[in-house]
């Protein structure tokens, strides 16, 4: 290679570190458990569109419950959580301890 093409390839590796994955996350964590993702999240929403703001969750736990099918999904970071409650695959409530002194 030359020394244009290493001064190009420069460029563009440098430029590629600047540009963030995700608005919301910290880039220094990785993890996407934010106050700003959390608030993402309303009722309503499918898991799908859930997991496309959070991220997989860290545990999942699903129960038929007489008339409905109720699914807990839990967000992990360390002492950072996020439980959101799914009825019948879609939001039906959300707690956190996100942006709470310890």
């Amino acid at each position: 290679m030359n020394k244009i093409s290493f001064r190009f390839l420069g460029v563009v590796l440098a430029a590629l570190c600047l540009v963030p994955s995700s608005c919301n996350r910290n880039p220094f964590s990785g993890s996407k458990l934010t106050s700003a993702n959390y608030d993402q999240i309303s009722l309503g929403m499918t898991k799908a569109q859930v997991e496309n703001i959070l991220g997989p969750p860290t545990s999942a736990e699903t129960k038929d419950v007489l008339i409905y099918k109720k699914t807990t999904y839990r967000y992990e970071d360390g002492k950072k959580f996020a439980m959101i409650t799914f009825k019948n695959d879609e939001v039906d409530g959300k707690n956190t301890n996100l942006g709470r002194e310890p």
